[in-house]
């Protein structure tokens, strides 16, 4: 089984190479908006909301070397709010909504999204779009209706939610390297 896996991760990270230059972009869209003031919102379902936890994680805490914190906000953070949100409104909106009130112009967002199908990710980035918030978003399976609405989407040419994991986390941690070294002391 290792061994299965460990011949599918070479092939796909080699299919992978096509899309450095915009992983490349979207980190330069980060380090930019940071460097004017603004702030990384984040936000994903699931094993992508974790990512999108770990990624604004190490850029207000640290990645590997430290430096000041940067402001960054994971958008499932508040339980209360998630749920009166989903209560009082629809599920469709937990992330939309508080982009909404905590977004502005100058900001980032970055969404996680193995297929790009879930509503609420596809709300978010409609809000993003009326805000004028460039997005970033992760995906996988060709990229659903979220590719089109993002600014920059980087499509994992996969099927395989677990793989498609597998290199988000790695776009998040080549986003993070790239961060860190702006922002370095």
């Amino acid at each position: 089984m290792l061994r299965d896996v460990t011949t599918e991760m070479k092939a796909l990270a080699g299919a992978m190479l096509p899309l450095e230059a915009e992983v490349d972009a979207a980190a330069q869209i980060m380090v930019d908006a940071l460097s004017a003031g603004g702030k990384v919102l984040a936000c994903g379902n699931g094993g992508s909301a974790a990512e999108a936890q770990h990624f604004v994680t190490e850029l207000v805490g640290r990645y590997k070397t430290n430096r000041r914190p940067l402001p960054s906000i994971w958008l499932g953070g508040d339980t209360s709010q998630m749920t009166c949100i989903t209560n009082d409104f629809s599920a469709d909106q937990v992330f939309s909504r508080p982009l909404q009130a905590m977004g502005a112009k100058g900001d980032v967002l970055l969404v996680l999204s193995t297929s790009g199908l879930s509503e609420n990710i596809i709300k978010c980035l409609e809000t993003a779009r009326d805000l004028e918030i460039p997005s970033i978003a992760l995906l996988g399976k060709g990229g659903g209706p979220a590719k089109a609405l993002a600014t920059l989407p980087l499509v994992i040419p996969s099927q395989s939610t677990a793989r498609i994991q597998e290199m988000h986390l790695m776009i998040v941690h080549l986003l993070c390297d790239a961060i860190e070294k702006a922002f370095g002391e």
